[in-house]
């Protein structure tokens, strides 16, 4: 990692820290450098500002999980175990303590004030629907999905999960995350008219 790769990342995980703990609440840009270290002259090195900051670290982490997502994927035998993969590995998110931390940090009201935040969501939730919709495709494709109506069938799919992954980060479900991607599953395939395995 180069000497500016390097003072990015000890800025991010600075920022990582301060805003864990101070539950998302304001944390400055002089207590992110404070943590991390390092200059003014270095933050402004790699950011215009504070909510530049915040989305980049939102960026960075949607990137990483819809890499490893889709990794899940491309790995899965059948359409179906390739739906199952994509939705267990999300919720599963929720029970990795470290990724939870990050995430509440991410979808704290602190980074959703940053402009151009809603955006970024959109952008991710794109992705995640580009992802089912392929799955989709490829399993009305075979026949394992004989009534999917890809693209739509993608938005309430990923509408689904996101308000179960909502459920098990706020921890107002009665179901563990394994249990709810379960569930999750079961209204998807379903709804897809899945052959039975």
């Amino acid at each position: 990692m180069s000497k500016q790769a390097a003072e990015k990342a000890q800025i991010v995980e600075a920022a990582y820290r301060c805003l864990a703990d101070t539950d998302g609440a304001t944390a400055s840009i002089t207590a992110i450098l404070t943590a991390a270290g390092l200059s003014t002259r270095a933050f402004y090195r790699h950011f215009q500002s504070k909510d530049g900051l915040l989305l980049t670290m939102f960026r960075e982490d949607a990137d990483r999980v819809m890499q490893e997502l889709r990794a899940q994927v491309a790995a899965a035998p059948t359409p179906t175990e390739a739906l199952r993969a994509l939705i267990h590995g999300m919720l599963r998110l929720t029970a990795d303590p470290a990724r939870r931390r990050r995430v509440l940090v991410l979808t704290s009201q602190e980074a959703q004030r940053a402009r151009g935040y809603t955006a970024e969501l959109a952008r991710f939730r794109a992705i995640q629907d580009s992802v089912i919709s392929g799955i989709l495709r490829s399993g009305l494709a075979d026949g394992s999905f004989p009534r999917a109506e890809p693209d739509s069938d993608a938005r309430f799919i990923r509408a689904a999960l996101d308000q179960a992954f909502e459920e098990q980060m706020r921890q107002t479900s009665s179901l563990g995350p394994e249990e709810a991607a379960e569930q999750v599953c079961g209204f998807a395939l379903r709804a897809l008219g899945a052959r039975p395995a």
